[in-house]
C-alpha cells in the first residue's frame, strides 16, 4: 500500500506550494505554450527542460578521482591511437574531463576536484609520453608535464573555479535551510 508524504505548514509561512499530481505534473502550464505557469513565471526554455533531464551523478572524493584519472588515460590512449600522441590535443581533452569531475563530485568532497585533475593528468600521460623504456618513458613523462604546464594549470584553475563556485551557492543555500527548520 502506498503511503503520501504530508507536509504541514505554519500558517504564517505565505502561500502552499503546487501539489504534484499523480504522473508528476504540477498543474503548471504546458511546456510549449506561451502562457505564464502559475506564480507568474515561464515555463524554462527547451534546452534548459533537456539540461535537467540530463543524469546528474556525485561522485566521492575517491570516485571523482579514480573516474577522472581512467578517463584520462583512456583519452591518453585515443589520442596516441588516432592523432600519434600529440601532447596539444590531449591538453584540450583533458579541458572538459576538469569539467565534469567538478560538476560531478559531491558537495562533502569538492575540495578534492582540484587536487584529482593533475593526477590524472599525469595518469593520462602513460600512453602519449615518449620512449621504449621505464626511465625513457618517465623522463617523456616529465618532459610532458614541463612542455604542456599550460594545460595542467589551465584545467586545475578549471577545476577549482567550478568547484569554489559550488561550494560558494552550497554555503549560500545554508543558512535558508537553517532558518526554515527553526521556524517550523
Amino acid at each position: 500500500m502506498e503511503q503520501h508524504r504530508i507536509r504541514h505548514r505554519p500558517p504564517h509561512s505565505g502561500p502552499a506550494r503546487p501539489v504534484r499530481g499523480a504522473r508528476g505534473g504540477t498543474g503548471q502550464a504546458a511546456a510549449g505554450s506561451r502562457r505564464p505557469a502559475a506564480g507568474g513565471r515561464r515555463p524554462a526554455p527547451p534546452v534548459v527542460q533537456a539540461l535537467r533531464r540530463m543524469p546528474n551523478p556525485r561522485l566521492t572524493g575517491l570516485g571523482g578521482g579514480l573516474f577522472c584519472a581512467a578517463l584520462m588515460f583512456a583519452l591518453g590512449c585515443l589520442d596516441q591511437l588516432l592523432f600519434g600522441a600529440s601532447l596539444t590535443a590531449y591538453g584540450v581533452l583533458f579541458l572538459p574531463v576538469c569539467v565534469l569531475t567538478a560538476a560531478w563530485v559531491r558537495g562533502a568532497d569538492l575540495v578534492t576536484a582540484p587536487v584529482v585533475v593533475p593526477i590524472a593528468f599525469t595518469v593520462g600521460l602513460l600512453p602519449v609520453a615518449d620512449g621504449d623504456g621505464v626511465f625513457a618513458r618517465l623522463m617523456g613523462i616529465v618532459t610532458a608535464l614541463a612542455t604542456q604546464a599550460g594545460w595542467l594549470y589551465g584545467g586545475t584553475l578549471v577545476a577549482g573555479v567550478i568547484a569554489t563556485v559550488r561550494k560558494v551557492r552550497l554555503m549560500n543555500r545554508r543558512p535558508d535551510r537553517n532558518r526554515a527548520g527553526r521556524t517550523a
